[in-house]
């Protein structure tokens, strides 16, 4: 009776987990689908259901972010969803947009309204969807600076020289982050170090849009400087370890020697 009863728990048990995961995937799965501007653009045809496929793949859809974190509405009410009542916003006109991307990216929409290219956007400069995309939005690296996409507008030469400038720190940046990362890993407080890789991020990020040659080599080179510090100091950390390893196998080789000449002069006496 008692062997009936226990296998019954399990069961319930079971049965409650299995549920808990099921309601834990539907929720996951289902929540831009409960979005009513992606479910009912999505199925439509045409320029309508376009944004919904660019969307599909981009930062935005990785992030979470749908129509209504840029457009406004009510997501969730088919029949209100487009009410100014409720925050709908609409498509922005050419010249507000840097205003919608800035309303998430602040610091982003500063650094491109003191560029040339903001600057210029009232007498028909690029704004942000020029480069970046409106719907299938990427993560913006380096990759972005490329000639099918400046020589639309202008010739490549000035923006080559600008991501020539900016790729050696891009790798710098890329390589001390994976090695702080890697310290985190093994348990080494990196606090201090993973807090002045990010403010130096943000500092060459800061860069992106600007478009003077001269500005952007001597403040990558700045930035070079203060990157190879902390290399130093992960240097240090690599020493140290190097260090440690030693030490050990130098306490490991004296405990077996140790172990050895104790038992032969245990023979040696017996």
């Amino acid at each position: 009776m008692r062997y009936r009863e226990k296998a019954k728990l399990k069961l319930s048990i079971l049965t409650v987990l299995a549920v808990l995961v099921a309601m834990t995937m539907s929720n996951t799965g289902a929540h831009a689908d409960e979005i009513v501007c992606i479910s009912c653009h999505g199925a439509m045809p045409g320029k309508y259901g376009e944004p919904v496929k660019l969307w599909r793949g981009s930062i935005h859809e990785e992030n979470g972010i749908a129509c209504n974190a840029c457009h406004g509405g009510d997501p969730r009410d088919a029949a209100n969803a487009m009410k100014k009542e409720r925050g709908f916003l609409g498509a922005p006109t050419y010249n507000e947009v840097p205003g919608f991307c800035g309303r998430c990216h602040v610091g982003v929409l500063k650094d491109y309204l003191a560029s040339r290219h903001g600057r210029a956007l009232a007498t028909g400069g690029p704004n942000c969807v020029v480069c970046h995309g409106n719907h299938h939005v990427v993560k913006a690296s380096l990759e972005l600076i490329n000639e099918k996409s400046c020589s639309r507008c202008h010739s490549y030469d000035r923006a080559k020289l600008i991501k020539g400038a900016m790729q050696e720190t891009e790798g710098i940046i890329v390589a001390l982050d994976s090695r702080i990362e890697g310290y985190k890993q093994q348990g080494t407080d990196t606090d201090r170090l993973e807090k002045e890789l990010f403010s130096l991020r943000n500092r060459f990020h800061s860069l992106f849009h600007n478009v003077d040659v001269t500005k952007v080599t001597a403040e990558s080179a700045t930035i070079q400087a203060e990157l190879k510090k902390l290399a130093t100091a992960l240097n240090g950390l690599d020493e140290q370890r190097q260090r440690r390893k030693v030490g050990g196998a130098v306490a490991v080789a004296i405990a077996l020697a140790a172990a050895l000449l104790a038992h032969l002069m245990r023979k040696t006496y017996e």
